[in-house]
C-alpha cells in the first residue's frame, strides 16, 4: 500500500476515489474507464504541481520516505553475480554497512552502501542504517580489495549518519570515518557516490569521497539533520524546517555550491513511486561516469579526486 507524505493529501484523495471505483460492481451509468482516467489525469497533474516546488522540509520528507528503494534494492536491480562479503576482520560485521563483489553491466566492481531496511525487522537489523566503526572498517577493507584487482567503487548513501553510541566511541567512530576517507582518496579505481535518499554527517562522507559525487533530485546531504540543527540553535526541534531552509541540503542548493556533479532526476513524485524507473535513470548516469573514468591512470584518477575536494575548501575560504 502506498504511503502518502503530509503535503500529498489532494494526491491521496484522488488516488483513493480511483481505487473505489474501480472496486465498484454496480456503477449506475457511470462510465468507470472514462472517470478513473480524468482522476488519474488531475492526480498527476496535482502531483507535478506539488513535485515542482518542494521546499527543502518537504523534501526531506520525500528523502526519508520508507518507500524509496534502499541500496540493497539498487544492488539487485544493477548488480548481477552479487557476492555479499561481511567483517572488518577486526571486531565484528556491521550490517547497517552492506557490501561486496558483483558486475555492472558487466563489469566487475566493488559495491559498497548504508542500508536503513525496510520493515521493523529490518531496520532493527541494519540498525536505521547507522553505522559502527566495524562497519566503516569493513567499507574500507572492500575498498582496499577493489584497488587490489581493480574494480571500480560504487557506494551508495542512505544514512541519517554515524551510530552515536557509547560502544561506538570506544571503538574509535571518529577514527574509523576518518580513514574511511582517506581510503577513498587513495583508491586507484574509479569511485562513484551515489547519495540515494538521507546523506548525514560523517557517516555519508565516509563513503562519498569519490571521484564523482551524484545525488538523486529528491535527496538531502548534510553535515547535521535538520532536527538536530535547530535543538542546537534555537533550543526547539520543531524549527527543524527553519533549519533545512538555513542548511542547503537540496540536491539542488549542493549542485549550486559545486559540492556534488549532477542530479540523477526521479519519477513524478520521487523515486518511492516508481523505484525501477529512478533505479534504471541511476544506471544510466553511473555507466557515462565509469565510460569517463576508467581510461585514467590510477595516480590521475587520486590527484584528481583529492583536488577536486581540496578546491572546495578553497572556494569556501573566499
Amino acid at each position: 500500500m502506498r504511503q502518502f507524505l503530509d503535503f500529498e493529501k489532494p494526491v491521496a484523495e484522488l488516488e483513493n476515489k480511483i481505487d473505489e471505483l474501480r472496486q465498484m460492481t454496480d456503477p449506475e451509468g457511470v462510465n468507470i474507464e472514462e472517470e478513473t482516467a480524468r482522476l488519474s489525469d488531475k492526480a498527476e497533474k496535482h502531483l507535478r504541481t506539488i513535485y515542482a516546488k518542494l521546499t527543502p522540509w518537504q523534501k526531506v520528507q520525500v528523502a526519508r520516505h520508507a518507500q524509496r528503494p534502499h541500496t540493497q534494492d539498487y544492488i539487485g536491480r544493477l548488480i548481477t553475480d552479487f557476492t555479499p562479503l561481511a567483517g572488518d576482520r577486526l571486531y565484528g560485521d556491521d550490517k547497517a554497512i552492506i557490501g561486496g563483489i558483483g558486475r555492472f553491466d558487466g563489469m566487475p566492481v566493488v559495491v559498497i552502501g548504508t542500508e536503513r531496511g525496510s520493515d521493523l525487522e529490518t531496520r532493527l537489523q541494519h540498525n536505521f542504517g547507522m553505522a559502527r566503526p566495524e562497519g566503516y572498517r569493513k567499507a574500507q577493507r572492500l575498498m582496499k580489495m577493489a584497488g587490489q584487482f581493480k574494480m571500480p567503487i560504487l557506494t551508495f548513501i542512505d544514512t541519517a549518519g554515524a551510530w552515536p553510541g557509547i560502544d561506538a566511541e570506544q571503538r574509535g567512530q571518529a577514527e574509523a570515518i576518518a580513514r574511511s576517507i582517506a581510503t577513498c582518496f587513495d583508491a586507484p579505481v574509479p569511485l562513484i557516490a551515489t547519495v540515494i535518499g538521507e546523506g548525514g554527517s560523517g557517516g555519508a562522507v565516509a563513503l562519498g569521497a569519490g571521484d564523482r559525487v551524484l545525488m538523486l533530485e529528491h535527496a538531502i546531504y548534510s553535515v547535521i539533520s535538520p532536527e538536530a540543527c535547530a535543538s542546537i540553535l534555537w533550543r526547539d526541534p520543531k524549527q527543524a524546517s527553519t533549519a533545512a531552509e538555513t542548511l542547503r541540503l537540496t540536491a539542488q542548493d549542493l549542485k549550486r555550491l559545486g559540492l556534488i556533479d549532477q542530479i540523477i532526476p526521479e519519477p513524478v513524485g520521487g523515486a518511492q513511486r516508481d523505484p525501477a524507473a529512478a533505479m534504471d535513470g541511476v544506471r544510466s548516469v553511473l555507466a557515462t561516469m565509469l565510460k569517463d573514468l576508467l581510461p585514467l591512470a590510477p595516480e590521475k584518477l587520486k590527484e584528481l579526486r583529492r583536488e577536486k575536494f581540496l578546491a572546495m575548501g578553497r572556494e569556501a575560504l573566499h
